[in-house]
């Protein structure tokens, strides 16, 4: 069973689409479920998320997670923005079903990405920021899905 917010974040996604010129772009999928995260971000000069807009190909929990996790970090920080786990973005959305957790990992590793696309054209370390896995089913047990 779904919550009502996670029903509102797959019927009515925000921040659909893409941001031309992105200054970070992540893409992260899961080889087991098919599902595929795209998320671009509009970083300013001081490091502030203007914009954050996604494409997702999956299920309703990963279009919700997906939106969510934009809602989360538009005008953060990028270190705030790291600070966005999968459990930030499950709380936000009032749970997710066990079967489904996944999905929130695919949000919180598609911000991952994006960030590490941000540093990698830029030439910077972001501080606490590992290389993101492309395909997050990788180490993780065949019940987590």
């Amino acid at each position: 069973m779904y919550s009502e917010k996670v029903m509102d974040h797959f019927q009515h996604p925000r921040n659909v689409g893409e941001i031309e010129n992105a200054s970070g772009v992540g893409t992260v999928g899961n080889a087991k479920c098919g599902d595929i995260m795209r998320i671009y971000l509009d970083i300013d000069d001081d490091g502030i998320i203007r914009d954050c807009k996604f494409k997702t190909f999956g299920c309703g929990a990963a279009v919700a997670t997906s939106s969510m996790a934009t809602e989360l970090v538009m005008g953060k920080s990028i270190q705030e923005a790291l600070q966005v786990t999968n459990k930030a973005v499950m709380e936000a959305l009032d749970g997710l079903p066990p079967v489904k957790v996944h999905c929130s990992l695919l949000a919180e590793e598609g911000i991952h990405a994006a960030l590490w696309d941000y540093a990698t054209k830029h030439g910077i370390k972001i501080e606490g920021l590992e290389k993101p896995k492309n395909d997050i089913s990788e180490g993780l047990e065949d019940e987590d899905y």
